[in-house]
């Protein structure tokens, strides 16, 4: 698809209009048979005389209605033609449909037909499917649909949330427990469980898109984030002339500790630079970048960044894409701030075992102790919650031979349990003489944050408009066109109670757009601790870094701002 979407002036002369008879059905025949027969059935190399015998607004009428492939091949009969085009997709899209169908083959005809249906040149496609699909297979299918030089993630997430392709009903779907997860000889798995896809395609003009790995060296067990972010400044540099792009989406695997990556790339990049994404899934990926290619035979890919970067070669007439984030906490503090005091990192299981001394308190608490009391404090209150520990670090960080700053930045760990020695947490990273406090997972605090992203998103709209753009709008407002959702495994209808909980904030302001996203094990979201609670930042006397979150749910909120009139 991409081979015949890359038109231009030098090769349109030699098209015509026959090429726009691979069409789907009837309707799309009958349209471009009755534009032959008004222009003569000749494109020419101008194609002046196609819109003066159509006109100019009836061609714009026709072009609007074609699917995607269509479209392409319209965009190739003639300049005139071309010109068209380009101003019918010169605002951003983003469209994404969701499937149930428990074949591959068939859940991939569904959303494709869906998300093809109208105009739009794929700059970028993420694909998440279901467990119980081959990730190697589909992430091929979808590769060859889209052609070779669309940037693609295909991801294996906790679930998936978007719009039936057949339905047109929003869902939040997470993912059954499977035989792997829990073994027993007594587990039956119903068929066809865990076999759904969502596929999400964005166009945006005055951006480039590309993907950029994170290669982890098999030897040392070590992620390079240094030559990674190295990686992501230069190449933005070569696009935008600029080293920080407009917005990353990121996808790691589970084994990876996505804490120091995402500091270094909080340090790297400017504060206008939009990082959000899903710390821990599956995940095939296709790009067109040259850091694509294996720094050594013993490296492997361990993450992947979608870099969405300003194009200082952006044609005139196109506006500002622009990336917004909020996010929805889930856990709330419960009891005083603790101070680490002996330390012990396990690399065999990337756990850390420690004890702890309670802020204004000399006694050494060992794991049991400190766990009593914090299940002293939460009482009945909350059943089966989930404990994390929030780690305030201080650090130094650089890049290559950049000047030395120090970062603080907040760290959750998950508590695995305790003894009568030490408290046990997961991942490393911990340092003797760091401050942290407990939280846990709490249903009350999620809805009301929610309520709390709504109101944020509410507060977009006296300046932006939310309808679907096909073409030019006589609009100098922002226009909100689409958005992605990256929840936590643990929140949705289990949590809530109710569906589409997560999603109601983006779904009640926004209605009109396209929305889609994936439910995960870490939720990347660059930000601060003023998410959490102002009185904690304002207790920490300044701002606090938070890039990987705990049951949470991230917003990444897509607009698009014309560009002023001409006088």
């Amino acid at each position: 698809m991409e081979e015949e979407q890359r038109s231009s002036s030098s090769s349109s002369s030699s098209s015509s209009l026959p090429l726009l008879l691979k069409f789907n059905n009837k309707k799309e025949k009958t349209i471009i048979r009755h534009s032959q027969q008004l222009t003569g059935g000749g494109g020419g190399g101008g194609g002046g005389s196609s819109i003066d015998l159509i006109g100019e607004d009836l061609l714009h009428n026709i072009l609007s209605r074609l699917p995607a492939l269509s479209f392409a091949s319209a965009s190739c009969v003639s300049r005139a033609w071309n010109l068209v085009c380009d101003r019918l997709l010169s605002r951003p899209k983003l469209l994404s449909a969701l499937s149930l169908n428990p074949s591959l083959q068939g859940a991939l005809s569904e959303v494709f037909h869906k998300v093809l249906s109208e105009p739009i040149r794929p700059h970028f496609a993420i694909a998440s499917i279901g467990r119980s699909f081959s990730l190697q297979h589909a992430h091929h299918l979808i590769a060859t649909k889209l052609g070779s030089t669309t940037p693609l993630v295909t991801t294996v997430p906790h679930g998936i949330i978007g719009r039936d392709a057949l339905t047109n009903e929003f869902k939040e779907i997470q993912w059954e427990i499977t035989e792997e997860e829990y073994p027993s000889d007594s587990f039956i798995q119903p068929p066809n469980t865990n076999r759904a896809i969502v596929l999400t395609v964005g166009y945006l003009p005055g951006l480039k898109v590309d993907a950029i790995p994170l290669w982890h060296s098999n030897e040392e067990r070590v992620a390079d984030a240094d030559g990674f972010v190295t990686d992501i400044r230069e190449y933005t540099n070569s696009v935008s002339g600029c080293k920080s792009p407009a917005g990353i989406i990121m996808f790691a695997d589970h084994e990876t500790d996505m804490q120091p990556v995402l500091q270094k790339i909080d340090y790297a990049m400017s504060p206008g630079t939009v990082v959000v994404g899903d710390g821990s899934c599956q995940f095939l990926y296709r790009g067109d970048c040259r850091k694509n290619t294996a720094r050594s035979p013993h490296c492997s890919v361990t993450a992947v960044a979608l870099l969405f970067m300003r194009d200082r070669d952006k044609p005139h007439g196109i506006g500002e894409t622009q990336f917004h984030v909020t996010l929805s906490t889930g856990i709330s503090p419960i009891g005083p701030t603790y101070k680490a005091v002996s330390v012990r990192e396990k690399c065999d299981d990337s756990s850390t075992w420690l004890t702890a001394k309670r802020e204004g308190v000399r006694e050494n608490l060992d794991g049991q102790a400190i766990l009593n009391h914090i299940y002293d404090e939460i009482g009945d209150r909350v059943q089966y919650p989930a404990f994390y520990i929030g780690v305030l670090k201080r650090r130094k960080c650089s890049i290559g031979k950049d000047k030395v700053k120090w970062i603080t930045s907040r760290a959750f760990h998950e508590v695995l349990g305790g003894d009568d020695e030490y408290l046990f947490v997961g991942d490393a990273g911990i340092k003797t003489g760091d401050f942290f406090r407990f939280y846990h997972s709490d249903s009350s605090i999620a809805l009301s944050s929610c309520s709390n992203v709504s109101d944020h998103l509410r507060r977009l709209k006296p300046d932006c408009s939310n309808h679907p753009s096909v073409g030019p709008v006589n609009s100098s407002k922002k226009d909100i066109f689409g958005g992605i959702i990256f929840s936590c495994c643990g929140r949705g209808e289990s949590l809530f109670g109710n569906s589409n909980v997560d999603s109601s904030p983006m779904l009640e302001n926004f209605p009109g757009i396209t929305l889609a996203g994936s439910f995960c094990g870490g939720e990347i979201a660059r930000g601060d601790s003023s998410w959490y609670s102002s009185q904690e930042s304002q207790e920490q006397g300044g701002s606090v870094s938070c890039c990987l979150h705990v049951f949470s749910t991230v917003y990444l909120v897509m607009s698009y701002t014309p560009p002023p009139p001409q006088s």
